[in-house]
């Protein structure tokens, strides 16, 4: 009897250690400076967290509008003219607005410029229009970018941390995307 106790204490302490390092890291300072692909904090101070019912919830009101800060990786510079070139698709939440590269932790002037105007693109000029920030699931990028949109004085910053894997999982509709053009 005493070693069953043992032992279902010993695979409870275990249990608790691993959920113990399962548990998401805290929130930073400052903005997510690299290892973007890895578990992001379950918080985002002055911004709400979402789930997918309610990122599926806004979309379908129409009531937000909806972010992704996923990188976009470029044509190779100096490719040669007989090498073909396939740019990897890109799968989003209908409606939204593409603005790679946007989550970096730091971003270039030129960066931050195109930022700023998708963002007033997409809110219509109004920084108290919902907006939800996405990526993948474990991905910094839609952390940082919503940050920054704080920062900017946008007041009803939505998080969804699940991203398009969550969406694609609940088997929401997905569509191709495109880049915002930076002009």
């Amino acid at each position: 009897m005493i070693h069953a106790l043992v032992a279902l204490a010993t695979i409870a302490f275990a249990a608790s250690a691993r959920a113990e390092s399962a548990s998401p890291p805290s929130e930073p300072e400052g903005y997510r400076m690299e290892n973007y692909r890895a578990p992001a904090p379950a918080t985002l101070k002055g911004a709400a967290v979402i789930d997918t019912a309610t990122a599926f919830d806004l979309w379908r009101a129409k009531t937000a509008a909806f972010i992704d800060a996923l990188p976009h990786a470029p044509k190779p510079e100096g490719l040669p003219k007989n090498v073909v070139w396939r740019e990897q698709p890109r799968f989003d939440v209908p409606g939204s607005v593409w603005l790679p590269d946007t989550g970096y932790g730091a971003l270039s002037e030129t960066t931050e410029r195109y930022l700023i105007k998708g963002l007033a693109k997409a809110s219509g000029g109004d920084t108290s229009r919902p907006l939800v920030f996405y990526c993948l699931a474990n991905c910094w990028m839609s952390w940082n970018a919503a940050k920054r949109a704080l920062k900017l004085g946008y007041t009803h910053v939505l998080w969804y941390p699940e991203g398009t894997d969550g969406w694609a999982a609940a088997k929401h509709p997905l569509e191709e995307a495109k880049p915002e053009p930076r002009e």
